[in-house]
């Protein structure tokens, strides 16, 4: 074996040029020439095409350059190695999936800009209370919900600092004046305040950044106090990444599955939002459940009635954590009319988004807006981007001119629920470009015949049990979505698993679906995901408590998987036949193309 970079090696079968052989180290720009002298014996598009992949693979795992100026690699070498033209290349960075990607993340910044995700998650902890199972599930529900709808890491870095807010105020003594007189906790302020960050070490060794305002409390808290600390930490962050999978606009990497599959079907709304949350969300409220006792066994332990509070000491415990939350609640006043117009929107895309195209009726989409075969012409990317036109216009405030303090004598109207400045902040216009960079990699695999030479190569997975094969691909995605970005994950892995599903003559969705789910397992580590990160610089945690956490949570994240695909998404996708659009690179398939898939 050569060594090429830490951690990467190449086969020693492989012919390597002398210099290569001289080299002992290799920098991120010196991984162009190792990739070419490996595929240089086969100047065929297909290699062409798989030197491509490979650089940005490389790239993106050991972050030579930023993740989405990687992904801009297509614009550049695609049309030099004669794989598809730079207009075709183009299109694919501002395709349909970016398009709902962006009108998704309208919405969603609509809703945090005008905190309506805050006073949903007051209002339900108020309903549920705050016994500490209970409390457990409840941050948890809220988070997932969150999650479905705005980004993964401003869910966590809104929840974890009212989760550790509400905890302070439940280890206090219930007689505590500040805590009777109903006090602010300037906790709740510390998502609103600068992302200036500070160094700590803990007793671990370990370098992590803390917030300022950090929640340690000036006595020493007690070993009980502490583990319900890490578990209220870990319960935030691993539900805001399970909550990101019930929806197609929750994570990216449902994005990319469905950019991907309408790459191999033509476009044929293979997976929209409706059919996607039907299988997903079923998957993701049972590995909720599956999370909360878990987490709940590993930081609280199986005592029924310390864990739901009773005692008189609990008692006035909660009531002093309720006062928090009640006095958090109280701040933000009643409704305005600008979160009452958000909701509105808001509600009404999500009923767009399921009644487009359902699939057991026929929807307004194909109703409304049909072509000549019947089928809908608008897609949820069009819903989307038209809601978010639409907060452009609404005003966030009863319509009406009032008189301009800037200007005496002059009226002005009120603004509008977003305007540019916000959305030009808050958009992580990183990720359209990586996103892009994926389905440019996709399309250029199929055009190339990379995928169907992939195919040809994976054919004797035949003879392998289809559930097993999905097994151990999700065991290994979700391995590999520990140390690298889950969005890189499933660009690389994704076309692989199609171009492999249809050489077996296997439907597709049976091994994406699932591998797409598992990417969004990242349980172990605080690099593997920004929530984990949150979550580490709040709790105390150390790496051990979330590779001790996570480490189950993964496995029973898999076997929920393993049960979603094999039952109730069988008859919303169909995956007991081998469908026709997956017929391209795969016609020795049509005589089973009403075969059983898995």
């Amino acid at each position: 074996m050569h060594t090429i970079l830490p951690g990467c090696w190449v086969p020693a079968g492989l012919h390597l040029s002398s210099d290569l052989k001289r080299a002992k180290t290799v920098t991120g720009p010196h991984l162009l020439p190792v990739a070419w002298n490996l595929l240089a014996p086969a100047e065929s598009q297909e290699a062409y095409c798989a030197y491509a992949i490979i650089i940005m693979a490389l790239f993106w795992c050991f972050e030579a350059l930023p993740l989405a100026v990687t992904a801009l690699f297509p614009l550049i070498l695609f049309p030099m190695m004669g794989i598809m033209d730079a207009a075709e290349v183009c299109i694919e960075y501002f395709n349909d999936t970016n398009i709902l990607f962006i009108g998704g993340l309208l919405v969603a910044i609509a809703v945090e800009h005008w905190n309506l995700h805050k006073r949903i998650a007051l209002r339900v902890l108020l309903i549920i209370g705050v016994r500490p199972a209970l409390l457990m599930l409840g941050f948890m529900m809220v988070t997932a919900f969150l999650s479905m709808w705005i980004s993964n890491t401003a869910t966590t870095a809104m929840m974890v600092p009212i989760a550790h807010a509400v905890l302070e105020q439940l280890h206090k003594a219930p007689e505590d004046k500040d805590v009777e007189k109903g006090s602010d906790n300037q906790t709740f302020e510390l998502q609103e305040t600068s992302p200036q960050k500070e160094a700590t070490t803990l007793d671990n060794g370990q370098v992590h950044p803390v917030p300022h305002g950090s929640l340690e409390p000036k006595a020493q808290r007690t070993q009980e106090q502490l583990r319900f600390s890490q578990g209220m930490s870990l319960c935030v962050c691993y539900s805001a990444s399970i909550g990101g999978i019930a929806t197609l606009t929750g994570t990216t990497p449902n994005l990319v599955l469905q950019a991907q599959v309408n790459i191999i079907s033509k476009n044929a709304n293979v997976v929209n939002f409706a059919s996607w949350f039907g299988f997903a969300f079923p998957a993701m409220i049972i590995l909720l459940l599956l999370a909360w006792v878990w987490l709940q066994f590993l930081f609280l332990g199986f005592n029924f009635r310390k864990n739901f509070g009773m005692g008189d000491e609990a008692r006035g415990q909660q009531k002093a954590a309720v006062r928090v939350i009640q006095t958090e609640h109280r701040r933000l006043g009643p409704m305005t009319f600008a979160e009452m117009a958000v909701t509105f929107l808001f509600v009404l895309l999500v009923i767009l988004w399921f009644t487009r195209e359902p699939g057991f009726f026929p929807g307004w989409g194909t109703l409304a807006f049909s072509n000549s075969q019947g089928e809908s012409i608008v897609s949820d990317g069009t819903v989307a981007i038209f809601m978010g036109i639409i907060m452009f216009i609404v005003p966030s405030k009863i319509p009406g001119l009032t008189q301009n303090p800037e200007k005496p004598g002059k009226l002005k109207a009120p603004p509008a629920l977003l305007n540019w400045k916000t959305v030009n902040e808050k958009m992580p216009w990183n990720i359209v470009f990586l996103l892009g960079g994926g389905f440019a990699l996709a399309k250029g695999s199929a055009e190339s015949g990379l995928s169907a030479w992939l195919g040809d190569k994976l054919t004797p997975l035949q003879s392998v049990p289809p559930p097993a094969i999905v097994c151990i691909l999700c065991l290994l995605v979700a391995i590999f979505t520990e140390c690298t970005s889950n969005v890189a994950t499933t660009t690389l892995f994704l076309p692989i698993l199609a171009s492999m599903a249809k050489a077996i003559c296997l439907n597709p969705l049976y091994v994406m679906l699932p591998c797409t789910l598992a990417a969004s397992l990242a349980f172990m580590l605080p690099v593997a995901t920004p929530p984990n990160a949150i979550a580490f610089s709040f709790g105390g945690i150390k790496v051990s408590d979330m590779v001790r956490a996570g480490f189950l949570l993964n496995i029973l994240g898999v076997l929920v998987i393993m049960l979603a695909i094999n039952t109730w998404s069988i008859p919303i996708f169909d995956l007991n036949t081998f469908p026709s659009w997956a017929l391209t690179n795969a016609t020795h398939c049509l005589a089973n193309a009403t075969a059983p898939g898995p």
